[in-house]
């Protein structure tokens, strides 16, 4: 079992593109402002198909995480951590904490992008421990 490889389409294939290029982008309703995640063809708040992508801080806060202790095959090196990320500019985006102490780690800590590389073909966006966030925020 290796591991699982999106396979993008047209709507969700600019979000991939932006992550190969080290950027994190969403989409914003031209019409009522709301900024989405996961990538879509038409707003969830109002329905509108006047969808743009934008440039995100890549700053966020753990809403919730779990220690993984076992992959679930050896292409996932355990333990790793999961995480629900609040991200700064309004939407929640399941992803990794990566280089962090899962011991270290708590709801309401300041995270900022990363990127991984997954395949040749996709780059996956992943969140770092940002202290200097907290340290603002004091």
């Amino acid at each position: 079992m290796a591991k699982p490889v999106p396979r993008p389409t047209p709507t969700e294939q600019p979000f991939y593109d932006a992550c190969a290029a080290g950027k994190l982008v969403l989409q914003r309703c031209q019409s009522c402002s709301h900024v989405l995640f996961y990538p879509r063809t038409h707003c969830d708040t109002c329905q509108s198909d006047q969808l743009v992508w934008e440039d995100t801080s890549g700053a966020g806060t753990i809403a919730s995480y779990t220690v993984v202790h076992r992959g679930v095959s050896p292409d996932f090196e355990a333990p790793y951590v999961i995480a629900l990320v609040d991200l700064a500019e309004g939407p929640r985006m399941m992803s990794q904490i990566i280089d962090a102490d899962p011991e270290a780690l708590a709801v309401g800590l300041s995270v900022k992008v990363d990127f991984a590389v997954w395949s040749e073909d996709i780059t996956l966006p992943v969140f770092r421990l940002h202290p200097a966030l907290d340290d603002e925020a004091s």
